[in-house]
């Protein structure tokens, strides 16, 4: 069966504002103009569209669709504990907020930290934000995902549980409205294709690789 192309918790949503639209518009047309473009927003923010993940067992894909803010290397000490190299990515309001495995493999970390809700832009939002980790082990090595909320996003939703087999490019959480989401790639054993400022596309673009 065909999946449906928006969000299925976001289903009894987009039914309640339809419902909503319908009868006001049969009582007096122009109140029912608000539902119906709520209904229209709604279903464009928790689009699911289905991507052509990547079969190379190299690759490692972007995590989220967006903008890359920047790259840069850091100590990753939560789950890789190691030297990291960190691609940020921002999601703008028109952006899919679907988060995807960037590898396949086993969900051996989670964890979930209170914050602050600054632009998710800011330099600072990867630290001191609301977020949630999700680290991955695979054949090759281990990647962490951070879900960041913003300043309009305050619903994290991860959709794994510790000890989860994850493939590649499967659907493994939510990030309500502009947020960002950053990637964490063990350095020595990966390496970046990306660049700052690039357009990717969660399941689908080849952020790095696995290096020999």
């Amino acid at each position: 069966m065909r999946r449906l192309p928006v969000v299925s918790k976001a289903i009894p949503w987009l039914a309640g504002l339809g419902a909503v639209s319908l009868a006001l518009s049969l009582w007096r047309p122009p109140p029912g103009l608000l539902p119906l473009a709520l209904l229209a927003f709604a279903a464009f923010f928790f689009r699911d569209p289905e991507r052509r993940v990547p079969s190379s067992p190299d690759a490692i894909l972007s995590p989220a669709d967006g903008r890359v803010l920047e790259i840069s290397e850091v100590h990753e000490i939560g789950f890789l504990e190691q030297p990291a190299l960190r691609v940020s990515i921002f999601l703008s309001l028109l952006d899919v907020h679907l988060n995807r495995s960037p590898i396949g493999g086993r969900v051996a970390y989670l964890k979930y930290e209170k914050g602050r809700f600054q632009p998710a832009f800011a330099a600072s939002a990867g630290t001191e934000n609301e977020r949630n980790s999700i680290g991955i082990e695979g054949e090759r090595g281990k990647v962490l995902v951070v879900q960041i909320a913003g300043v309009l996003a305050r619903r994290i939703e991860c959709w794994v549980s510790e000890g989860d087999v994850v493939q590649l490019g499967q659907r493994i959480g939510l990030i309500r409205f502009g947020s960002r989401t950053e990637l964490f790639l063990p350095k020595g054993t990966s390496e970046v294709l990306v660049q700052a400022g690039d357009r990717v596309r969660a399941g689908e673009t080849i952020i790095g690789r696995w290096t020999p």
